[in-house]
């Protein structure tokens, strides 16, 4: 089964969607399916308490805790 959803964006987060997804050679729709597949594991990560963040590569420093999801 599949969910088709409607949306209503800003026009500087719908360029900003547009350009993801030229850059990264797929489509608005992957972008949303990656985004809220994100948004559900960082739910169920907040449920066991851990948190969400950017690392740094090599060095393992969180340059950024995400906050409010």
């Amino acid at each position: 089964m599949s969910v088709k959803l409607n949306l209503i964006l800003s026009d500087d987060l719908g360029r900003e969607i547009d350009q993801a997804a030229r850059e990264s050679e797929t489509d608005r729709s992957e972008i949303f399916r990656k985004a809220l597949q994100l948004y559900l594991a960082a739910r169920e990560g907040k449920r066991r308490g851990l948190k969400l963040g950017l690392i740094e590569p090599g060095s393992e420093r969180v340059e950024t805790e995400i906050v409010g999801l």
